[in-house]
């Protein structure tokens, strides 16, 4: 099946809420046998619309995590998984970043510690303290592989 675009699904959406506010007004207006035929037809009417929506839509892309289908479900509002999502994820990013940096004091002080114990190994020391780029084009120069 085809891809549906987007604004189709949107334009059958206002179909059908049309479709409900025409619903509405006849039932409003019943008059008994006379306006039968017509809610009949506008019920009808409906029907068609939502059994079109409901094809056209399930072809449509859509990722929602299954999280945020239990919050409807529950009849919560979705806006709190997303806040709740994003705590969350700067939780994780303060914790992460507060070991990436003990790590890089770590480091610092095994390279200051293995400097003053074997000071011969300063300049692998430094090699490694500057990164990969540099402990790579050490080995390129030297002609041996890692």
């Amino acid at each position: 099946m085809d891809p549906i675009d987007i604004d189709r699904v949107d334009d059958q959406i206002r179909d059908v809420i049309q479709d409900l506010y025409q619903i509405q007004a006849a039932v409003h207006g019943y008059a008994g046998i006379q306006t039968r035929n017509e809610l009949v037809r506008l019920i009808t009417d409906l029907s068609g619309s939502l059994s079109t929506l409901s094809l056209d839509a399930s072809t449509l892309a859509t990722q929602i995590p299954p999280e945020v289908i239990g919050y409807i479900d529950e009849g919560r509002n979705p806006d709190i998984y997303t806040r709740e999502f994003v705590e969350l994820a700067q939780k994780n990013n303060q914790f992460l970043k507060a070991k990436s940096e003990a790590l890089t004091g770590f480091r610092d002080s095994l390279a200051d510690e293995m400097v003053k114990a074997w000071p011969e190994m300063k300049k692998d020391v430094d090699e490694v303290l500057r990164g990969p780029k540099a402990v790579e084009t050490t080995v390129t120069t030297n002609g041996t592989s890692a």
